[in-house]
C-alpha cells in the first residue's frame, strides 16, 4: 500500500492527466488514505469531474470535497433560462417521459423530483443536469416506482456484478427488502463501490439503494 503523500502524488497526476479538469484552483491533501480536496472551479459538473477523477486513484479510501463553485459571469444565468434548458434536455434524453421529471431551480440549484420506472432514469436524469452549464447543485428526489412483479431481485443484482467482475465484487453482500437494495461488504476501490451500486440501481425492482460498503 503507497504512503500518503505517494497517493496525494497520483490524485495531483490525475487531476492534471483528464483533460475534463481544470484543477488549477484546486489543492489536495491526503490523510491516512482520504483524500480531501478544496478550492473553487467554474461548476457542478467540474466538481463531479474532479470527484470522479479521485475515485479512479488506487488505494483511496474516502473523498472529502470542500470545493466551492464560483462560475465565471459568461456562466451565470436567470434561474427561469436554466430552468427552460434543462426541461428542453430532459424532453430529449432518450429514456426519459416529458412528464416523469419536474424540476425546481434556485439560485442556479436543482431539484429534480417526480417518478420514474427504472433506477437507471433517477440517475440519467441526476447526469444531464449535472452536465449543464450554470447549475450550482441537484438534489435528485425522484422516486423509483416499487414493481411487485420483479422476483429475486438480489439474485439479478449478483448476476450483473458476476458479468462485470467477479473478483473485485466478490466480497459484496447483498439483500432486499421492499424494493430496498443494501449492499454491504468489503470493495477495493471507489470506483468498484460506485459500480457496484449502479448495477443496483439498474435492476427492475429496486426503488432504492443503501451504500453499505467499506473500501478496503
Amino acid at each position: 500500500m503507497k504512503s500518503d503523500e505517494a497517493l496525494r502524488e497520483e490524485v495531483v497526476c490525475e487531476l492534471a492527466w483528464d483533460p475534463a479538469v481544470d484543477a488549477s484552483r484546486v489543492e489536495v491533501g491526503v490523510q491516512d488514505r482520504i483524500v480531501t480536496v478544496s478550492g473553487a472551479v467554474s461548476g457542478y459538473a467540474q466538481k463531479m469531474a474532479i470527484q470522479r477523477a479521485v475515485e479512479r486513484v488506487a488505494d483511496c479510501q474516502a473523498i472529502v470535497i470542500e470545493l466551492t463553485i464560483e462560475p465565471p459571469p459568461a456562466l451565470v444565468h436567470p434561474d427561469v433560462d436554466l430552468a427552460e434548458a434543462i426541461v428542453v434536455a430532459l424532453r430529449w434524453q432518450a429514456g426519459l417521459a416529458e412528464s416523469q421529471v419536474h424540476v425546481e431551480v434556485e439560485r442556479g440549484c436543482v431539484t429534480l423530483s417526480g417518478d420514474v420506472d427504472w433506477g437507471y432514469q433517477r440517475n440519467l436524469a441526476e447526469k444531464v443536469v449535472s452536465r449543464m452549464r450554470g447549475v450550482m447543485g441537484v438534489a435528485n428526489r425522484i422516486e423509483v416506482r416499487n414493481s411487485d412483479a420483479v422476483a429475486h431481485v438480489a439474485e439479478h443484482i449478483s448476476a450483473a456484478l458476476a458479468r462485470r467482475a467477479q473478483r473485485e465484487f466478490a466480497g459484496i453482500h447483498i439483500t432486499v427488502e421492499g424494493g430496498v437494495a443494501t449492499l454491504s461488504g468489503t470493495v477495493s476501490s471507489l470506483r468498484d463501490r460506485r459500480a457496484a451500486c449502479g448495477a443496483a440501481w439498474a435492476t427492475r425492482g429496486v426503488r432504492r439503494v443503501v451504500d453499505k460498503l467499506v473500501v478496503a
